[in-house]
């Protein structure tokens, strides 16, 4: 052995491996050759990040292979633990756990930044919103002036127009923005608006398990990243406007994405190019829009619900039903259930008392068209001249007609529970009294009290005044009073 020794020369070992001057030094001793063929163990890796992949499918395919070379394959217990070691030795991120494109984790950051503003000098926090891939750990941050529903929505659909795609689950914590309870037995119940935003995209919310940290570990790790990365890294600049610290941190989580890792070859940014975005679910033609639900609102008779003193039209047939309103910044919904029952586009802000009728809405037929002053008054001028006198009279009384088409209406339809012999009757003895513009709520009891039968209206209660009593003469003050 001495003499072996004396053989080699610093130059003979230095560029070797431990297990290469061992051999030089004792060749032959601890040599092991499996007697197994050895599978494509880097290939094998790649194929456990696709979805349905797992250890035993791929050591079946092996072992078919192997029966068809004529080579022996070892079993699946010393396939899993080979496979286990090459993770080990490469540094590589088992498999096992995580697949590509199928998880995105979501969670708020515990420390925050902040805007500053230079004139008053005062300060304003800015949270932070942190997605993260756990497959390739790829990871978004986008930053909010709140952790509202509608800001914890919006960051969700930059993050998936970040990664170009999403993922079949999104794994939160169990925010009251996303979830409204989560028990220990029974079904989980999310915030409607969360639901459709991940339905949208074709995902499912699958929130962590509560004080349960592991089941979005990814992110909870990231989560601590961020904090050196992007709040330790940009601490000695201050920053004014949101768009402003938006564009810093998106270079930093570039520069963190691109960080080559410590224990294996590749960044996390490289990982997900290569292995993880080709997978993820397409994202839809439109993004998703941020809306506000209101339920309950009943469709009027004219086939319109109202929604900020303006009127949208549903179908005719749910005329008297009530339907939920879902709202956009741009488009107005009606829905019975889950089925929607017609779409508009929002009037102006400022608008009032206006219409947005889509013709399909409406029955076909003369009588089904939609009311307007002229048709208004036609209705009148049958019924009567006085009736004709009571709907002008309200016209006149409101700023523009729209406003004055209900109380007109009101009026006129009383001519289908009463005659509209009685209506004009009613009317003519309104315009008698002391108002100018009797409505409604004027007629409707001249008609059921049948004071439009006798033609005259009841005579109003006369006060009974007492005379005399309490009056002195001025003889009485003159001489003194009472003694």
């Amino acid at each position: 052995t001495n003499q072996r020794r004396g053989t080699l020369g610093w130059d003979d070992v230095k560029a070797g491996t431990d297990d290469e001057v061992y051999g030089l030094v004792f060749p032959g001793r601890g040599q092991h050759h499996s007697v197994f063929a050895q599978p494509d163990w880097e290939q094998v890796h790649k194929e456990l990040a696709r979805v349905g992949v797992t250890l035993k499918l791929l050591h079946s395919e092996y072992a078919d292979d192997c029966a068809a070379t004529g080579t022996p394959a070892m079993g699946y217990d010393r396939f899993c633990r080979t496979y286990q070691r090459h993770v080990l030795v490469t540094g590589a991120a088992s498999r096992v756990g995580h697949k590509a494109a199928q998880t995105i984790e979501v969670d708020w950051s515990g420390p925050t930044m902040q805007l500053h503003e230079p004139t008053t000098g005062t300060t304003r926090p800015v949270y932070l919103f942190v997605g993260c891939l756990p497959f390739s750990r790829y990871a978004f941050v986008e930053p909010a002036l709140d952790m509202k529903q509608d800001t914890w929505l919006r960051a969700h659909v930059a993050m998936f127009e970040a990664f170009g795609g999403s993922s079949p689950r999104i794994v939160p914590d169990n925010l009251k923005t996303g979830v409204l309870k989560h028990p220990r037995e029974g079904e989980i119940v999310l915030n409607d608006a969360y639901r459709e935003m991940a339905a949208h995209y074709r995902a499912a919310v699958l929130p962590g398990r509560i004080r349960a940290p592991k089941d979005k570990a990814s992110v909870e790790n990231t989560v601590s990243h961020v904090a050196t990365w992007i709040i330790a890294g940009l601490r000695q600049h201050r920053f004014q406007t949101l768009p402003e610290l938006r564009a810093a941190i998106i270079k930093r989580v570039a520069d963190y994405n691109a960080e080559p890792f410590q224990k294996r070859p590749g960044s996390r940014a490289s990982v997900f190019a290569a292995d993880e975005q080709p997978l993820l679910t397409p994202l839809p033609q439109v993004p998703y829009e941020i809306s506000q639900w209101v339920y309950g609102r009943r469709v009027a008779r004219n086939g319109h619900v109202s929604w900020q003193r303006n009127y949208y039209s549903v179908p005719f047939a749910h005329i008297g039903t009530k339907v939920d309103l879902r709202i956009t910044d741009r488009v107005l919904e009606a829905y019975q259930g889950t089925e929607r029952l017609s779409s508009h586009l929002l009037l102006p802000e400022g608008a009032a008392n206006e219409y947005r009728t889509n013709d399909a809405d409406l029955p076909t037929g003369e009588k089904y068209q939609p009311w307007d002053t002229p048709r208004v008054r036609e209705w009148a001028e049958r019924i009567g001249p006085s009736a004709l006198v009571v709907v002008n009279r309200i016209f006149e009384s409101v700023p523009i007609d729209a406003q004055g088409l209900d109380a007109a209406l009101a009026v006129l339809r009383l001519s289908r529970r009463f005659s509209a012999d009685r209506v004009e009757a009613a009317c003519r003895i309104g315009l008698a009294g002391p108002i100018r513009s009797p409505r409604y709520a004027h007629l409707q009891p001249i008609l059921a009290t049948g004071q439009d039968k006798t033609g005259s209206v009841r005579p109003p209660r006369e006060e009974h005044v007492e005379h005399g009593g309490l009056v002195r003469g001025a003889s009485y003050y003159a001489e003194g009073g009472a003694k």
